[in-house]
């Protein structure tokens, strides 16, 4: 029986009973589905690490409805604010210093003095958390290093009873997770590119902002990990002619048996990119997906970070 609930007033309520009770709720944000937890239930959150099989030392994301939020647990300040105020609701993800020794919140953060958090653009996300009254703890709603689901249906086919409801808000509108900075210090760096442009918050800022890969055996913050996002199948990028044998997805001019935009539009591309990873994953033959080159800004910033990631082999 399918746990795939039509996001509406009383499925909200019923799914925010769940997230108050100690449950775990699927439900879309702009930029993918999150499987949802109450940031303060310890044990809740450790359900999220079980049913994604994801290790303890990843931190969560934790998404909040109002402003107000952030003074329950971050420390914040001017710049914390004023970015607040241009960016959210939106993909786009703060990484601050914690306010107090909470010792509730040390698994979301995975022991670390900071957290991460951000305000999601989506009208179900934010009516959810604003009814559970709590910050809602929220990884993609799929298997750790899989593909991230950006309808209910991935979440269902990819998790299953794992989760008690999935809220179904439609296909996500951004399709790939949250641009995430660190502000802990002087610098504003990057942690993750994503939805919203390192070149928006640099003009924002009126200063450029440092990037940093992290560390992937001791990461500060989400999508750090080098293999990541991943498809079954094997994956090459940047890929102009692809061989015979190869599934492959073009971009732009580049045709192919996919194409993430024919018009090159890099908004389009973001926002199917890992819909037509999983379409891709169960066409592929012969084992083998490629796909075309896309342009490094903006936008494309973040798809090549997801498809590095996703095409990253293991050294044997």
């Amino acid at each position: 029986m399918s746990n795939i609930c039509i996001s509406n007033q009383k499925n909200i309520e019923r799914a925010a009973k769940i997230i108050k009770t100690g449950g775990l709720v699927a439900f879309p944000t702009e930029t993918v589905y999150g499987l949802g937890a109450n940031v303060y239930n310890a044990q809740a959150v450790a359900n999220i690490f079980a049913a994604k099989q994801r290790p303890h030392f990843d931190p969560l994301i934790s998404h909040i409805a109002e402003v107000d939020f952030l003074k329950e647990y971050a420390a914040t300040d001017e710049r914390v604010f004023a970015l607040a105020k241009r960016f959210w609701p939106g993909p786009l993800t703060m990484v601050l210093n914690r306010v107090e020794e909470n010792p509730s919140i040390d698994l979301a953060c995975s022991g670390l003095r900071t957290l991460t958090v951000r305000m999601p653009n989506h009208p179900t996300a934010l009516a959810l958390i604003k009814q559970s009254g709590v910050p809602i703890v929220a990884p993609s709603a799929n298997k750790y290093q899989s593909i991230s689901p950006t309808t209910a249906q991935h979440v269902a086919e990819g998790l299953g009873n794992k989760v008690d409801m999935i809220l179904d808000g439609g296909a996500c509108a951004v399709g790939v997770e949250s641009t995430i900075i660190d502000l802990t210090g002087k610098n504003v760096v990057l942690l993750r590119a994503g939805g919203t442009a390192k070149e928006d918050i640099e003009e924002f800022l009126g200063q450029k902002i440092l990037i940093s890969a992290g560390n992937p055996d001791l990461p500060t913050a989400p999508g750090q990990l080098l293999r990541h996002y991943a498809p079954k199948n094997s994956l090459r990028i940047n890929v102009s002619q692809p061989q015979d044998d190869e599934f492959y997805i073009g971009f732009g001019a580049i045709q192919g048996d996919l194409n993430l935009s024919k018009s090159g539009n890099l908004a389009e591309a973001a926002s199917n990119l890992f819909a037509y990873l999983r379409l891709a994953d169960a066409r592929a033959k012969n084992g083998k997906i490629a796909i075309a080159p896309i342009p490094d800004n903006g936008l494309g910033l973040a798809i090549n970070d997801r498809i590095k990631r996703a095409s990253y082999k293991r050294k044997s």
